[in-house]
């Protein structure tokens, strides 16, 4: 098995996606950032410089500090809020990239819309399934493509896993476990004032910031929606008082399979995805952070193989999908539409932690 599946994955990383040549760009996306916070500094800047077809042109920020210094050693022209929403810089950009929090990306995606600019807004798409669904309905309306950033779905070992589950490797799914935990206060800063601490902006924290990970991979992995759900949250900490932070949740798949997962943004740092079937396993551990390099593990028959590679940049791969696609005028697969299934099933959860029951996916897909 282990040699069968090394010549499967002799070119683990490559791009099932990608048409085209990148050597033959001449003129990549240029894409305006929009929310110049840690993660756009730290990984989608250089995630889109590192994509062959895309380039960051134009920066904004609600911090003039950020604004300034970014901008500057980006070399990106560098707009307040207002101007952008004015249109300051609009021929400077084909795109918009929104990493804002979560309660603020349907104004930039309003205003994107009124530009004919294409989208990739962060995920989750907003902060309430009221909000994302006007959210998606301004694109819609307006017929600009948008992109919602599930960046594992890009993720060639996620690709890879997802090919052997749905060729039968390991047999017929029976069940999901997955985790993702993180000391929040002390990976992203020890402020208490943070926006995810807020309800208004966040919509909720543990379940909102990471417990959408564990979702959407699981949908994306097994190519279905759940149809229920079961939760429950607590926090312990004053700092959390208005938030989750903790949460473990049950997910009913239309077959039957149960997705078990688990997030907190106040526990040991750790994240793991594995998928048990009848015949065996498939493993990510690591499995979300895109500071980690991942190993997939894939169990069957007594024989246990781990195929591991140089890592890819995750955001890297995220924008070259993103770019790509908007130059081959092809669509993307997680879009709108597939965002606000994940709201709604994030919107379950949460009611099924306030009233200790199981709920029904509203809308749900089969």
């Amino acid at each position: 098995m282990e040699r069968q599946l090394a010549k499967y994955f002799d070119e683990l990383t490559r791009r099932d996606w990608q048409t085209l040549d990148p050597g033959a760009v001449d003129e990549p996306i240029r894409i305006a950032v929009v929310g110049l916070g840690w993660f756009a500094q730290e990984w989608a800047l250089p995630g889109i410089e590192r994509s062959a077809f895309t380039t960051a042109t134009v920066g904004t920020d609600i911090d003039a500090g950020a604004v300034e210094t970014v901008c500057g050693d980006h070399d990106l022209t560098g707009l307040t809020p207002e101007e952008f929403h004015d249109g300051a810089a609009v021929d400077q950009y084909d795109a918009v990239y929104v990493a804002t929090p979560n309660a603020t990306h349907l104004e930039y995606v309003e205003t994107a819309a009124s530009q004919g600019k294409a989208v990739l807004c962060e995920k989750p798409v907003e902060a309430t399934v009221d909000r994302a669904q006007k959210l998606v309905a301004t694109a819609e309306k307006v017929g600009i493509p948008l992109m919602v950033g599930y960046r594992m779905q890009t993720d060639p070992l996620l690709r890879r896993a997802k090919e052997l589950v749905q060729a039968g490797a390991i047999g017929d799914v029976v069940q999901v476990h997955a985790n993702m935990t993180q000391t929040m206060l002390g990976e992203l800063g020890a402020a208490t004032d943070h926006w995810r601490l807020s309800q208004a902006l966040s919509g909720g924290c543990a379940l909102m910031d990471i417990g959408i990970y564990p979702i959407n991979t699981t949908r994306f992995l097994l190519e279905s929606d759940p149809v229920r759900a079961y939760g429950q949250t607590r926090s312990d900490h004053e700092a959390f008082s208005d938030v989750d932070e903790h949460a473990a949740f049950q997910l009913i798949f239309p077959d039957g399979v149960n997705a078990v997962c688990t997030v907190s943004q106040g526990a040991h740092h750790h994240s793991r995805f594995e998928v048990t079937g009848t015949d065996g396993q498939v493993v990510l551990d690591p499995a979300f952070y895109e500071r980690e390099d991942r190993e997939l593990t894939v169990k069957r028959g007594g024989v246990t193989a781990a195929l591991d590679s140089d890592q890819p940049h995750q955001l890297e791969a995220e924008f070259a999908y993103f770019g790509h696609q908007l130059l081959a005028d092809e669509s993307f697969t997680p879009d709108g539409e597939h965002a606000l299934t994940d709201m709604r099933i994030l919107d379950a959860i949460y009611e099924s932690a306030d009233t200790d029951s199981q709920v029904t996916i509203a809308d749900a897909r089969n």
